[in-house]
């Protein structure tokens, strides 16, 4: 074939070369997407390891109630909500790009198989009318030649004279006979050479042309389809930046809610004992007080019956807690039994209703079943009553707030730790506080909290500071040592009379 048939066939690779490369690139932007969406669901699924890994995992009743530990969890919780964002971002871009990628890719493949199949089929059918016009035409040209020979060879013999005539005829016979069969292959030549110059033309003019302009098609809407796929993916992260944008006030917004003041406050209201400050150091007569002890004799304090401390006390187990902190126990011992109370009236509530509806509906059941049971929630209710009653007769007296300031109208301050230094800090003045009174050991006493003094039976101490109403009194030896002991576990003359008229406790 000609430089025509050549052109078109290069064209026709080049075109199929390119449009082969314009697919394989948007399988590889779909490659990219792939590999984005799962960079954001492992983000997503470290966010929520991260933040289940530091959220509490102990009761609410027991989580901390400071600000900087709510604002932490209130962080915590925004920071799930934007790991769900980037979950989100994850399955749209699967959803909207990828997947739609990933079949666009598909339908482009088909199409332009399509169109090259087309392609061939139109170059086959030309290539066959060109195989059909020079075959036409090699025959015409043999066909030619023959009747060429004939001629000479009918010339010769009737130029000859020693030709017979049946041999002239004969060569004229042939001569006829080849160039009627010259003349048949020219027609056939130029018929097959017409229509192959108008197949030619329709081919080139008409037939690839089309095609070309499929492919071009083709091609174009393949860019048009990318352009809309960078878009969405940048559209998918922006749908959820206003959200992502809430999560971080949220974060703002609790890093604003620390609040020093109120974690002070929850701390002074945690650990404060309820003890009240030392008042001043009044003038302490000696000479007046050994004056009294002379004529008096008050230093031996009566004796009392018995050599064991009361029950009560001894079965007391939070008598050792400052009085604020006995005081939050025992209301947190009576709301605890109040609780299970309220489930036991609830439970004979339920029950009582059951036992009408037996009576009412017999069918359903017999009410003579439910009446131990009734008795048995009625019994726990009268000791759980009853164990309430106990813990409130313990419950210690009410004392005025701000015992830890100097004037009871200023503000507060905060009390000191209960334990293991509950007492340390009121022993730290060099001049001793004066005593106010006198008491004998009834029992002896270990003094093994800080702050307390160790003190044998029927010994005698110095009182320098009353009970108020903690079940502590405030002591000081012989030699100066001073601390608290039990109010129960000693006999007490106090001389608050400046007659000399002494009080027993």
């Amino acid at each position: 074939m000609d430089c025509g048939h050549d052109l078109s066939h290069d064209q026709f690779e080049n075109l199929d070369k390119h449009s082969q490369w314009g697919i394989d690139f948007l399988e590889r932007y779909a490659k990219f997407v792939k590999e984005r969406l799962e960079i954001e669901q492992t983000y997503a699924k470290q966010l929520r390891s991260l933040v289940k890994k530091y959220c509490p995992k102990r009761p609410k009743d027991d989580e901390p109630r400071f600000t900087s530990c709510l604002s932490f969890y209130s962080i915590l919780n925004e920071l799930n909500d934007y790991a769900g964002q980037r979950e989100v971002v994850a399955e749209e871009m699967g959803h909207k790009v990828y997947g739609e990628l990933m079949r666009y890719s598909q339908d482009l493949k088909a199409e332009r198989k399509h169109h090259l199949q087309e392609g061939r089929k139109a170059q086959q059918y030309l290539d066959q009318c060109w195989k059909h016009m020079d075959n036409s035409k090699k025959k015409f040209e043999r066909e030619c030649k023959e009747a060429e020979k004939s001629q000479l060879i009918y010339e010769r013999l009737d130029n000859d004279i020693n030709a017979t005539k049946s041999e002239v005829e004969k060569a004229k016979s042939q001569l006829y006979l080849r160039q009627h069969m010259a003349e048949e292959s020219k027609n056939e030549y130029a018929a097959q050479l017409q229509n192959f110059n108008s197949e030619q033309w329709k081919h080139f003019n008409v037939a690839i042309p089309q095609i070309f302009k499929n492919l071009q098609d083709m091609d174009e809407r393949r860019t048009v389809k990318l352009g809309e796929m960078y878009r969405s993916f940048a559209e998918v992260e922006r749908r959820v930046i206003p959200i992502i944008s809430k999560c971080l006030e949220g974060m703002v917004t609790a890093a604003k809610n620390v609040n020093e003041r109120r974690d002070s406050g929850i701390v002074v209201e945690s650990f404060k004992s309820g003890f009240e400050p030392p008042g001043d150091f009044p003038f302490e007569d000696f000479s007046q007080n050994i004056q009294r002890t002379g004529s008096d004799g008050t230093i031996g304090t009566p004796k009392t019956e018995g050599g064991k401390p009361d029950p009560k006390h001894a079965v007391e187990d939070l008598s050792h807690l400052p009085p604020e902190q006995r005081r939050k126990k025992l209301q947190q011992r009576i709301d605890e039994l109040n609780k299970e109370l309220q489930k036991e009236m609830d439970q004979r509530d339920a029950l009582n209703k059951m036992k009408d509806v037996y009576e009412k509906n017999p069918q359903m059941g017999d009410p003579g079943s439910l009446q131990p049971k009734i008795s048995e929630t009625i019994c726990n209710m009268e000791k759980l009553r009853s164990e309430i009653h106990k813990n409130e007769v313990t419950f210690p007296e009410d004392h005025p707030e701000g015992s830890y300031t100097d004037d009871h109208s200023q503000e507060h301050r905060s009390p000191p730790q209960p334990d293991p230094h509950e007492f340390d800090d009121e022993f730290d003045d060099d001049d001793p506080l004066p005593a106010i009174g006198h008491c004998k050991a009834l029992y002896s006493f270990d003094g093994s909290n800080e702050g307390t003094l160790v003190m044998k039976e029927n010994e005698v101490l110095y009182v320098i500071e009353e009970d108020k109403g903690d079940g502590w009194t405030r002591v000081r030896k012989q030699g100066g040592e001073e601390g608290y002991v039990p109010t129960s576990y000693v006999e007490i003359t106090l001389e608050k009379n400046s007659k000399g008229a002494v009080t027993y406790i």
